[in-house]
């Protein structure tokens, strides 16, 4: 629906709608530039504070990816008017909780009745505007590397049909909770280090791996290359797509974005599943100079992220996205 609408004429816009990027980029000076995005959506979890936490850290994640610093944040509140106020004021606590970790403020937010309970903020940032992480940036020849696990989209479907273990769900929730700041921060230091700066990035989240790395290959016009046996899956994951605990939404992404991609013999089926599984709050996937990721997902693995190089970028070609 975006494709229909007029092309913004602006030349401070420089990032819009037009690549499907993570978050907007309005610059305001040489040297300043303002970051916004909004998300939401309804409980990913039974716990309200928790789900109030992950729906803070899933907001922030669009800043992250594109390199910025969250300022400011408005939230969006819909709750059924014969709801309990107490689960609100949780929802609302755990989102004020992460927001304040993560040093952004919250200004204020905006709520509605609604039988179905939504919450997430419109986040707004700062970035300098010579070094914007877009998801049209990334090069041939480039390594990808991914800053968390996947399988939150199985696990959570898992819970909901009472087949998941708790441990799976503890693993998947502390995923989902933690916020990409530090991995942002870290992948800035290093680039800074080695003067050589993020080309591409985007975060992962509901398109799941495959859907969101097509974006970024059609944006960049590169072609990539996933090593399988590289990307980790969260605890119990891969047993819950053994177990059938597939969501509507990954069905959706394998739909969409499976004519872009070509699949070795060798890759196991339930892999190829889980890399179309939607997230929430997912990883970082950054585009570095590949001389220079072993040096980035090293500093990410010293301060506990448990980052991996999952691929590399090639020329574009036919199908965008190989797994291998």
């Amino acid at each position: 629906m975006l494709g229909k609408l007029p092309r913004i004429k602006d030349d401070n816009v420089l990032v819009g709608f037009d690549k499907a990027d993570d978050a907007g980029v309005y610059r305001l000076s040489p040297t300043l530039a303002l970051v916004q995005t909004v998300d939401f959506f309804t409980p990913i979890v039974d716990d309200p504070y928790v789900y109030g936490e992950i729906a803070a850290a899933n907001s922030l994640s669009d800043v992250y990816a594109m390199g910025g610093k969250p300022l400011s944040a408005l939230s969006i509140v819909a709750f059924p008017e014969k709801g309990e106020l107490e689960i609100l004021e949780q929802i609302l606590q755990g989102g004020f909780a992460k927001m304040e970790e993560a040093g952004c403020v919250v200004l204020g937010g905006h709520s509605i009745r609604d039988e179905e309970i939504k919450f997430g903020y419109c986040v707004t940032g700062t970035i300098d505007p010579s070094r914007v992480w877009s998801n049209a940036g990334a090069r041939p020849g480039d390594a990808l590397i991914l800053t968390k696990p996947l399988g939150t989209g199985v696990i959570s479907t898992a819970l909901k049909r009472k087949i998941s273990e708790p441990n799976w769900e503890a693993a998947a929730v502390e995923s989902m909770r933690t916020l990409n700041r530090q991995a942002c921060e870290i992948a800035l230091r290093v680039s800074q280090q080695t003067g050589d700066s993020v080309h591409g990035a985007t975060d992962i989240t509901g398109f799941g791996l495959l859907g969101h790395a097509r974006e970024l290959a059609l944006a960049s016009n590169v072609a990539i290359e996933i090593d399988y046996a590289k990307v980790e899956a969260l605890p119990g994951a891969l047993e819950c797509i053994r177990q059938g605990a597939v969501p509507g939404g990954l069905k959706n992404n394998q739909e969409f974005a499976s004519c872009s991609v070509s699949v070795a013999a060798s890759v196991p089926a339930e892999i190829e599943t889980l890399l179309y599984d939607p997230q929430t709050s997912g990883g970082l996937l950054l585009s570095i100079t590949a001389a220079h990721a072993p040096a980035l997902e090293a500093a990410l693995r010293t301060a506990g992220i448990p980052a991996r190089t999952i691929g590399v970028t090639r020329e574009s070609a036919a199908k965008p996205i190989a797994i291998r």
